[in-house]
């Protein structure tokens, strides 16, 4: 078996794969090799692969582990197969177990809170980045379709955000109080050529780039005494799960988060908005009800 492995790996050598490459076949293969025992992996049927596939799933291994190293040897077999070591291929018909799911991660919503209520100071780029985070926090934004928000995105006089989403798909989300504020006090900071049309800017004045954004908010989050790491796709799972927590409407947090489905077999029902915007002044934990000041507050 030692030989054959060793001229399938030439063989792919002999094909341009990489060292790495090479390097993680050999070792699946003779993963497989291991994992059978009593046959040699050579002469594997269909269901000793189920059967080695099992054990190596009640290992520990992932889904998608166990989907490279099937890969792996599917392309041995098929190897063998050309080259006279086999009539078929065991492996041929074969599915790895599907790849869990893994939960998205969401902070509390006096978790959020206070992460963003520390995120204070003289800095006019400590403006900026309350302004970015309780925006992405408020419309439940990407890190993607952050970066790409323009000026003339961002509707002062209705409180809404025009957000480009996946596939170039536009919608509008409503934006809460307490970004309206941080997103004014930025502008009072801004500084910029006239032609520049980004909303957030690095401190050369420039459109702030993704890398950036998850760098500032992994900082403001050690700093503020976070107990946990922080990126900004937390905040979009935050912004979702606050919100279906608190209204129980799955089909508007779906058209505020831009998704056209949460699962493969739910398709997507377009809303009216101003029921959105209902929901969301109802039911987000930093949201105020439209045209409600602070005059109007009970004493």
């Amino acid at each position: 078996m030692d030989e054959l492995i060793r001229r399938f790996i030439d063989h792919l050598a002999v094909a341009g794969r990489s060292p790495h490459t090479l390097a993680a076949y050999q070792a699946d293969i003779e993963l497989l090799e291991k994992t059978m025992q009593a046959k040699p992996a050579r002469e594997a049927s269909p269901t000793d692969l189920r059967k080695a596939l099992a054990k190596l799933h009640a290992q520990g291994l992932s889904g998608r582990s166990l989907a490279r190293r099937l890969s792996s040897w599917r392309q041995f077999y098929h190897w063998l197969q050309l080259n006279g070591g086999r009539e078929d291929n065991p492996a041929a018909g074969l599915r790895a177990p599907k790849r869990e799911k893994l939960l998205p991660k969401a902070l509390p919503v006096d978790g959020a809170a206070a992460l963003l209520d520390r995120i204070e100071g003289d800095d006019g780029l400590d403006a900026r980045d309350r302004a970015i985070f309780e925006l992405v926090y408020s419309c439940g934004l990407r890190l993607s379709e952050t970066v790409a928000l323009n000026l003339d995105d961002v509707d002062f006089s209705d409180q809404l955000l025009r957000i480009r989403g996946k596939g170039g798909k536009e919608r509008l989300a409503p934006i809460g109080a307490e970004a309206m504020v941080r997103l004014r006090a930025w502008l009072d900071e801004r500084s910029a050529a006239e032609e520049e049309p980004a909303l957030f800017l690095g401190r050369h004045g420039r459109r702030l780039g993704g890398r950036q954004i998850e760098k500032r908010l992994r900082d403001w989050a050690i700093k503020t005494g976070a107990s946990q790491h922080v990126h900004p796709h937390m905040l979009r799972h935050s912004f979702a799960s606050h919100l279906l927590q608190s209204s129980g409407d799955l089909r508007a947090v779906q058209e505020l988060l831009g998704h056209a489905n949460l699962s493969s077999t739910q398709i997507y029902t377009a809303l009216d908005f101003q029921h959105l915007a209902k929901v969301y002044d109802g039911a987000h934990p930093r949201a105020r009800k439209r045209g409600k000041t602070d005059d109007d507050e009970p004493s």
